[in-house]
């Protein structure tokens, strides 16, 4: 199949265009359907068992709170797993879950206990599938095209906002709670059943499944070792901690807006923004030709920023519609451009658990700032927390851009067969491995080779490598020793896996530096335990 071309590459509906993706985009928009239908259904049968405002607020901590927890161990499964049958498995406990909620309504053992115990077993199947939806996006689309993918799975998330709602309210009106259940069912049995037919080569890994433990550990080190993840993981947490005040605060402008018909007018407000979101989905393919990606983030924190606060100035219900709109603009675009931002700042085999650790930072900035600005509200009213928010958000975004370094241009992370793995003369030995490099190095450019090695140490960890040093001789000033410890033999040769281009590149770059005959001596020891 000839490869697009770039103006196909840029068109805001091009992945669509590819059958894999348009079915699992597809399912990814039932399954958001799914979500809030279910939180919905939840919320409203809550409040019909128990008038306690703590009940009710505690479904909506049951269903994100997993998200939170369960990001890291989720995205490390889906990194280590069949990723197609993981997905499917996701599909199957939401929908086991959803039947579970419908036995105990028909049975009429439904107590708030029992409805907070469902609804977080739901939110585990949520913390399950977005990591491995997140990884697999990428494997279905071009690299030129994976901004139009993110943008349109950021329809969906917003489409769903507008339908599951709707749908639910309709549902409860005219048949009652447990059909919403039953729904959420039929839907995620039927996305399952797709999943099955789809068709993906599963290679399995012939040094075996990493543990789960050691799979998170080296999730956690890649993303701590990767200056621009962690810079857009900052800019990401200081994005949806405050853009998450508008939302947070919506239902209350709405009742200053419109005392009896506040849930009229609340639809509608959340009906502009995301079709604000879906309009901005569709330009980006143009704002991304006027500004870089990093700019997009800054330009749409702002504009989320002033929407809010024209939302908290207004007094009326459609100067607020038209900033709400704007504000989903704004919304899709700095989130998309994070989204990206860490996408491609992720090789295959840790992007399930580099975007579950995304998705952490989402959820836990914006659990965080709903707590601060409903406080805030609380003490001082609704407006005044609003543009507070915005007056931060402004503030915050503006001195991250001054402060944080610029992730800069991505690095090649194409795979890379260069570095050979070693075979051991003898039975490796359990516990961990030694790795001793030697190089001869002129003393008059000992500064610039230790910048290269600080990068060295960077790679290293990024890898998996338990620890790294660098030695130097005290008695020849011109040898120096990297050491890398790793924690088993099956962990080092993990890291030959892990080599990328710009790894390999990394490599040619230190190597300029040594002066020996031939490559740099390595040696390998297993660490005895006595």
């Amino acid at each position: 199949m000839p490869s697009p071309g770039p103006d196909a590459s840029l068109a805001a509906l091009a992945p669509l265009r590819n059958p894999d993706y348009r079915i699992l985009w597809a399912i990814w928009l039932a399954a958001n359907v799914c979500m809030w239908m279910n939180d919905v259904a939840a919320a409203w049968m809550m409040t019909s068992m128990s008038a306690s405002p703590l009940w009710v607020a505690l479904v909506q901590t049951a269903s994100t709170l997993p998200m939170f927890l369960l990001g890291l161990p989720s995205g490390a499964l889906a990194d280590i797993l069949d990723r197609r049958r993981y997905f499917i498995a996701t599909q199957f406990w939401v929908a086991g879950v959803a039947l579970l909620l419908c036995a105990a309504v028909l049975a009429g053992a439904m107590t708030p206990g029992v409805l907070l115990a469902l609804t977080a077993a739901n939110g585990i199947g949520l913390a399950m599938r977005f990591p491995v939806f997140a990884a697999i996006v990428p494997e279905l689309v071009p690299r030129p095209q994976l901004p139009a993918a993110l943008a349109l799975n950021g329809v969906a998330m917003n489409a769903s906002r507008i339908a599951g709602p709707l749908i639910a309210g309709a549902l409860i009106a005219g048949a009652g709670s447990v059909y919403v259940f039953v729904l959420n069912a039929v839907l995620s049995v039927l996305s399952g059943f797709v999943l099955i037919r789809w068709r993906r080569d599963h290679v399995p890994n012939p040094l075996g499944r990493e543990r789960l433990v050691s799979a998170m550990r080296v999730g956690l080190q890649y993303v701590g070792q990767s200056s621009h993840v962690r810079s857009t993981l900052v800019r990401t947490a200081v994005f949806y901690f405050h853009s998450i005040a508008l939302l947070a605060l919506l239902p209350l402008v709405a009742q200053s807006l419109g005392g009896a018909g506040a849930a009229g007018i609340f639809t509608l407000l959340l009906a502009c923004m995301g079709g604000g979101a879906v309009a901005g989905a569709m330009l980006l393919p143009k704002f991304r030709l006027i500004l870089p990606r990093d700019e997009l983030v800054v330009a749409g924190a702002l504009l989320q920023a002033a929407a809010a606060a024209a939302v908290a100035l207004s007094g009326t219900a459609w100067p607020s519609a038209v900033a709400m709109f704007l504000g989903g603009v704004a919304w899709i675009t700095a989130a998309n451009s994070l989204a990206v931002s860490v996408q491609l700042a992720l090789p295959d085999w840790v992007r399930a658990r580099g975007m579950s650790i995304f998705q952490m930072s989402m959820m836990g900035a914006s659990a965080l700032g709903a707590a601060v600005w409903g406080q805030v509200a609380a003490m001082a009213g609704v407006p005044t927390s609003m543009l507070a928010a915005s007056m931060c958000a402004t503030v915050a975004m503006l001195a991250a851009r001054q402060l944080l370094p610029e992730p800069g241009t991505d690095d090649d992370l194409t795979p890379s067969t260069a570095f050979k793995a070693p075979v051991a003369s003898r039975e490796p030995a359990p516990g961990r491995v030694q790795v001793m490099i030697e190089y001869r190095i002129d003393p008059a450019r000992a500064e610039e080779f230790k910048v290269v090695m600080r990068e060295s140490r960077r790679s290293r960890l990024r890898q998996g490598a338990l620890g790294w040093e660098l030695l130097r001789d005290a008695t020849d000033p011109a040898r120096y020793i990297e050491r890398i410890v790793d924690e088993s033999w099956t962990g080092h040769l993990r890291r030959f896996d892990r080599v990328t281009a710009a790894d390999v590149a990394l490599r040619d770059r230190r190597q300029s530096f040594h002066l020996g005959d031939g490559a740099p001596e390595v040696t390998r020891c297993f660490i005895e335990d006595v």
